[in-house]
């Protein structure tokens, strides 16, 4: 097999052998150029390939597991559960198998194994057919799995599984007008105006996409903003922005917004976002807890979280984290909410979200906000399109993906509203 065949299986093994081996996270990994050196179309195949890996990687384990005795080194057990979900996906047998071989042989620690992946693989297509669709829907990992047990029961974790393991569509936000934008793309309006189209559209190459139409951006992220509902004219902060889907959402509004971000990289993502969509924000640099301005009328929060709701679309996330992190995140939750109401004018409304699914860095959150400030009040979350059962005790959404499960969900997020008194 040719070097430039193997080039987009050894790109997605370097990035499965990271996220498994390092546990870093395939955002990361691709911010610092892992694919490159690849041209576009053999970029998106490698980052398909580890994803769609990642997603099924403990059905593929399972499957596997009937045909070794032992278990193999890491890069030789990636390169088998890589070859398995390409066999699962109707790959031709000797292709998948060639190619696995060959890429086994190029490392001398593993060249010897070359034999054993042959052998195992030719089993795994042959048992394909009758055992794939058979075996269990992936579950999440434990430290992840027992607290949503708490929160939610295992009937409704089953269904989260059983969502993350279908994938996500492609999620559009019109800067204008959906119905319009969903006619260019052939997609679908959903009920709170995100544009949704099937999985697998190659985004630059859809109608709109110069003239800066719309932008990417999952339905349950794109209902923060529309919680803040911001008015023409109103000064409206958003706090940890980038990539900036919600600041050209408050932009299109005709809010004065000013944008704010620690990271110079992501903020100049969202400096050419921005300037796709032909909108306008001040872009602010900074650390938020350092940060101090004349008051907003209105602050959107996004906190960083632990991005337990994304795990459909960034299926490396159960791999990469373990829960270690969790505390440190809950206690910056509260500074930034408590920075945040700090620059709310008197009278002024917080909208604080999280792409969650923990109790912890949403509804526990707000409530002791409220506790900690006296006179806040949230106000009872009503959003256009929404369902009943999304609002949680309290009055702010609590989004999960087995929501829409039959329009193929969305991600996991947290969203109240917080009025400060006057």
């Amino acid at each position: 097999m040719s070097q430039q065949g193997l080039q987009p299986r050894r790109a997605a093994l370097h990035l499965l052998d990271q996220v498994t081996g390092d546990r870093r996270l395939l955002s990361e990994l691709l911010a610092d150029g892992a694919l490159t050196h690849l041209d576009p179309e053999d970029r998106a195949r490698a980052q398909r390939l580890a994803t769609e890996t990642l997603r099924g990687l403990p059905r593929a384990d399972r499957l596997l597991a009937r045909f070794l005795q032992k278990t193999p080194p890491l890069h030789v057990r990636n390169i088998l559960r890589l070859s398995t979900i390409e066999l699962a996906g109707g790959e031709a047998a000797h292709g998948v198998v060639n190619a696995a071989v060959a890429m086994v042989g190029l490392n001398k620690r593993t060249a010897s194994m070359k034999g054993l992946v042959n052998a195992v693989l030719r089993k795994v297509a042959a048992d394909l057919p009758d055992g794939w669709d058979k075996l269990a829907v992936p579950r999440l990992p434990k430290w992840l799995r027992e607290p949503l047990k708490d929160a939610y029961g295992p009937q409704v974790v089953a269904d989260i599984e059983r969502v993350h393991f279908e994938g996500a569509p492609l999620d559009l936000t019109a800067k204008a007008d959906p119905q319009a934008v969903a006619q260019a793309v052939v997609g679908t309006v959903l009920p709170t105006g995100t544009v949704r189209l099937p999985v697998g559209r190659q985004v630059s190459g859809l109608p709109g996409f110069d003239a800066g139409d719309w932008w990417v951006q999952d339905a349950a992220a794109a209902m923060p903003a529309l919680m803040l509902n911001a008015q023409p004219g109103e000064r409206v902060l958003d706090l940890c922005a980038a990539p900036g889907g919600k600041t050209m959402q408050l932009a299109a509004s005709g809010a004065d917004v000013t944008a704010l971000d620690i990271s110079e990289g992501r903020m100049g993502r969202v400096r050419q976002n921005l300037q796709r969509v032909g909108l306008d924000a001040e872009i602010v640099v900074a650390d938020a807890l350092d940060y101090d301005a004349a008051p907003f009328d209105a602050v959107l929060l996004d906190a960083p979280c632990s991005a337990t709701g994304t795990i459909r679309r960034h299926p490396d996330l159960p791999h990469a984290k373990d829960g270690s992190d969790f505390l440190q995140l809950f206690q910056l939750q509260s500074a930034l909410i408590d920075k945040a109401l700090a620059m709310l004018k008197p009278g002024g409304r917080l909208v604080y979200c999280t792409c969650s699914l923990l109790p912890d860095e949403g509804e526990v959150q707000v409530e002791e906000a409220v506790a900690r400030h006296p006179g806040l009040a949230i106000e009872r979350a009503d959003l256009p399109g929404m369902d009943a059962d999304w609002q949680s005790p309290e009055g702010g959404l609590r989004l999960r993906p087995d929501h829409w499960a039959d329009r193929g969900g969305m991600d996991g997020f947290y969203i109240a509203t917080v009025r400060k008194p006057a």
